[in-house]
């Protein structure tokens, strides 16, 4: 840190002492972070959670007597952004915000660098009108609009952290030798930068890669922790040897691009050998493709440290070692439903026991469990994988989705016969669940005494926990939630503030939240008298079910997922 960036920071920090922002304590707290960082005090004590950031763009335009300007309330133009490189707006910490004839608005987080104005002038021959922004969210929103557009710095970060793995990593292809040779005549540099992303998005943890063309662009991005985030551009010129090279090593048809088409690729990392199924689709200006990771070695299959409460993880432990009956997992696409399953199958996984499934399509391969993959277009539907199921002699079987009355009534009489049957189906709580199957048209005395349990799950962010930071609600927020205000006062909440490991978004990881319905004598009782949804979610919860709200909320309190989270994905 130079001096006059030093002696900067220590005019700031008095200035919000001064003004009551900052305690002495706070100062020395902060001034200490810096030292083992390269950003200026500022950036520090909004990371920190220390001080708001507009407050701290105040006092500097008044140390600096510059004009400020609040970054989020503001919308960059696209076509401004182009006039300043991304590398120098990185180093600079400097964004183009808006052109007025010959004169430029830029907003700075150091007005006093001269020298990055004079470059700035030289290089977009504008006339510069420079403004103060807070530098913690101008280095997020250079990182947004710049990171994704600076094609060729991320294709040197990507390409780097390929070649860094070395012999370790390998794309499997299972191909002809006609293919073979017609994939070494790919690019290099696009066989290369095919690899890194597949290397890039393992590494990150996500869960899905989409690449979208556009009439004058590429898009690449990355779903992590359920968000899409997105990563480059690839020139445009690349389009269709992408298109070809991710096609070619998932088997499919490279001149058919009228039809969607799915493969799989496999990719050697070391010792891991991670699967990455692939779906193409006819778009506007080409195909889109996407490829969904099926990573085992990120597959949790140990139920107890999936975040349940203990009498809900009690119940599903006692649902699922039962040797008959049915045990219903509910909830949207991407809610973690396989996964559960897969879980639930890994606890019973005995040689003592004969485990068949049926899915559509097959996630990951587990061990020691027959696994047969539904393809509805020559008959084999989930329906008729599960007649045969009955004639394999087996104790337990999975069924992938309970899609119709013939698929549902099978696999209740599989239930009421000796069996234990586990799957799914798309409700949004565990009550709906058994009104959802009598609608089906499966009588309520079969449902009522073949199932089990019933599981309605969702996925929430995980605060990052390199900057999570208190925060405090207003009571128009906590009333919105309509639960006892003056509990949710007392309650810690926590927010992510954004740094470098969460890419500014607050959150890292995932965690679940369950509505566990065990299937009591009352409950049952209430389920052949027709009792309605909220009938029956009233009766669990006296018996000491937690809904997904009230699971959400004892997340909140131990400090896991924000309030917005847990709204987002559950019903008051």
């Amino acid at each position: 840190m130079t001096t006059a960036a030093a002696g900067g920071s220590d005019q700031l920090g008095q200035t919000l002492m001064r003004d009551g922002l900052l305690s002495r304590e706070q100062l020395t707290q902060a001034l200490a972070e810096q030292k083992s960082s390269r950003h200026r005090l500022g950036y520090v004590l909004v990371k920190l959670g220390l001080v708001p950031e507009l407050a701290i763009t105040k006092v500097l335009a008044r140390q600096h007597r510059m004009p400020a300007v609040d970054l989020s309330r503001f919308e960059v133009d696209p076509k401004i952004l182009k006039l300043v490189p991304g590398d120098m707006a990185a180093k600079g910490v400097v964004l183009p915000l808006k052109r007025e004839g010959r004169t430029l608005t830029v907003a700075m987080a150091d007005p006093s660098d001269l020298g990055l104005l004079e470059d700035l002038k030289f290089i977009t021959r504008f006339d510069l009108f420079p403004v103060i922004a807070g530098e913690f969210t101008l280095r997020a929103l250079i990182e947004k609009h710049y990171q994704s557009g600076n094609n060729q710095q991320e294709l040197e970060n990507i390409l780097r952290d390929m070649e860094a793995a070395g012999e370790d990593l390998e794309v499997v292809e299972e191909q002809e030798e006609e293919t073979v040779t017609q994939a070494q005549l790919e690019d290099a540099p696009v066989v290369k930068l095919i690899n890194g992303l597949l290397i890039e998005a393992v590494k990150r943890g996500a869960s899905d890669i989409h690449v979208e063309p556009f009439e004058h662009e590429i898009r690449v991005r990355y779903r992590i922790d359920g968000a899409l985030l997105e990563i480059m551009r690839p020139p445009l010129k690349m389009k269709a040897a992408l298109t070809s090279r991710i096609k070619i090593l998932s088997q499919l048809n490279i001149a058919e691009r009228r039809v969607p088409q799915d493969g799989r690729l496999k990719l050697k990392m070391g010792n891991r050998v991670i699967d990455f199924r692939v779906s193409t689709l006819p778009v506007l200006y080409g195909e889109k493709i996407v490829m969904r990771i099926l990573d085992k070695g990120n597959l949790t299959l140990d139920l107890t440290k999936f975040g349940f409460e203990a009498k809900a993880e009690k119940d599903l432990m006692r649902a699922i070692l039962n040797p008959y009956g049915m045990v219903l997992v509910t909830g949207p696409t991407g809610s973690g439903k396989t996964t559960t399953l897969y879980s639930a199958l890994s606890r019973v996984n005995t040689p003592e026991v004969n485990i068949m499934t049926a899915e559509d399509p097959v996630e990951y391969n587990l061990m020691g469990i027959n696994q047969v993959l539904v393809r509805s277009e020559i008959g084999l539907t989930f329906a008729a994988a599960l007649k045969a199921f009955l004639r394999q002699d087996p104790n337990i079987i999975m069924i992938g989705e309970i899609r119709d009355l013939e698929t549902g009534g099978i696999a209740i009489k599989a239930a009421l016969t000796g069996h234990l049957v586990l799957s799914t189906l798309h409700t949004n709580d565990a009550a709906s669940t058994i009104t959802r199957m009598i609608d089906m048209g499966i009588e309520a005395f079969n449902v009522a005494s073949a199932v089990n349990l019933v599981v309605a799950q969702r996925l929430i962010r995980r605060i990052c926990k390199d900057c999570k930071a208190s925060h405090t609600y207003t009571d128009e927020v906590l009333a919105s939630l309509g639960t006892d205000l003056e509990k949710l006062r007392t309650i810690p909440f926590m927010k992510g503030t954004g740094c470098d490991t969460c890419s500014g978004t607050g959150y890292k990881g995932r965690a679940g939240l369950y509505e566990v319905m065990a299937l009591s004598p009352e409950l049952r009782r209430m389920i052949l008298r027709g009792a309605s949804v909220h009938e029956m979610q009233e009766q669990a919860v006296l018996e000491g079910m937690l809904t997904l709200r009230m699971d959400g909320m004892k997340k909140i309190e131990r400090g896991i997922t924000t309030l917005e989270e847990v709204v987002k994905e559950t019903a008051g």
